[in-house]
């Protein structure tokens, strides 16, 4: 234990833990892409050439899609509708990985860039899928097995459903002193990281590797009709939905982890989903979903001016594309300065 005082109940600093952060910049995934494109694996590279295969539908403005329309297998022409603003946005965006794990593992001289590349294709697909607060991917590295990772994961749950931005009441108290009391094996001084993430990775270091992906939210959660064949990481060819590495959730909300997690004030902010001008450098939002879900209420997603007009002559409504009905624009401006990246992924949509 480090310095200062601990508790389960509270939110602990990172020295407060035995907790060492290593992290890679931008530099470093890129030249993680570039390996992992150089040794792709078979069942990632079939999933997608299947994705390139299902042309996506003209009903699909506000729903997440994958589209591979053009070009060769790689990141810059496999977009994504992000999940906060509704942009389709190709899988080139880089970031910044945070990983943390005990001093030991330092002192055993154990590399973490390995832990980045094992789940690479899940990262650029997660990062693809949010056009703001991705920029910081965090991922706890630890040495658990199977089961003790599941019950990191409802421990997890366990706090931040009842202890985390509020006060827990003492029965509750008491089962989350008990739980802790139970895990201290285990890696449990979790860092509050900033700005709340749309997920949080926690990851073991066996010689079969275990990860668990953590939601602070149902809106971040890949969407079932997508991804309900991705890969599941496993080298065995056999391998079924029972298997126990798998690392992303293929069946929506109901196989992910929520965590239920209250930001900001009182009574918290709202999720709001928006559907913005896919111009990426535009402010402009046509519309507002706010959502709410698992007991808690948070603010993300992208700002605004709030009444849906830019400088350009925006309209309410905002202009369709009219070849791919994919993607919107506050102003023929704006979508002439987005057709060099979107011409990439422009296509006609799959007939009815």
């Amino acid at each position: 234990m480090g310095a200062g005082h601990y508790s389960a109940l509270s939110q602990p600093t990172l020295e407060m833990s035995e907790l060492v952060c290593k992290t890679l910049d931008h530099d470093a995934t890129d030249i993680l892409i570039d390996k992992w494109l150089e040794h792709r694996n078979d069942a990632y590279w079939e999933w997608f050439q299947n994705i390139r295969q299902r042309k996506h539908a003209a009903n699909t403005l506000k729903r997440q899609v994958i589209a591979w329309n053009k070009g060769d297998f790689v990141p810059e022409n496999i977009f994504c509708r992000t999940v906060d603003t509704s942009r389709l946005i190709p899988l080139d965006r880089t970031w910044t990985t945070h990983v943390y794990h005990h001093r030991s593992m330092q002192d055993r001289k154990l590399s973490m860039m390995p832990v980045v590349f094992t789940m690479l294709p899940e990262l650029m697909l997660l990062r693809g899928m949010h056009d703001h607060g991705c920029d910081d991917v965090y991922i706890i590295v630890t040495d658990v097995k199977k089961q003790e990772m599941d019950d990191i994961t409802d421990y997890f749950k366990l706090v931040c459903r009842y202890a985390y931005g509020k006060k827990c009441k003492p029965s509750r108290e008491c089962q989350i002193q008990y739980e802790h009391m139970r895990l201290t094996h285990t890696l449990l001084r979790q860092r509050r990281t900033p700005n709340a993430p749309p997920f949080i990775i926690l990851f073991s270091h066996q010689t079969t590797s275990y990860s668990q992906i953590l939601f602070t939210h149902s809106l971040f959660v890949p969407a079932e009709d997508i991804f309900f064949d991705f890969p599941s990481g496993c080298p065995n060819p056999c391998c079924n939905d029972d298997c126990e590495m798998i690392r992303f959730p293929r069946r929506g909300i109901e196989g992910a982890v929520i965590l239920s997690v209250k930001r900001g004030g009182k009574y918290g902010k709202r999720i709001r989903a928006k559907e913005m001008c896919n111009w990426v450098d535009c402010t402009v939002s046509f519309s507002e979903d706010t959502r709410q879900g698992d007991g808690e209420t948070s603010s993300e997603g992208s700002q605004s001016n709030g009444n849906g007009e830019c400088s350009n002559g925006s309209t309410k409504n905002g202009l369709v594309c009219s070849k791919c009905r994919l993607v919107k624009y506050c102003s023929p401006e704006h979508q002439k300065k987005d057709w060099e990246e979107h011409r990439r992924v422009c296509a006609k949509p799959a007939s009815a």
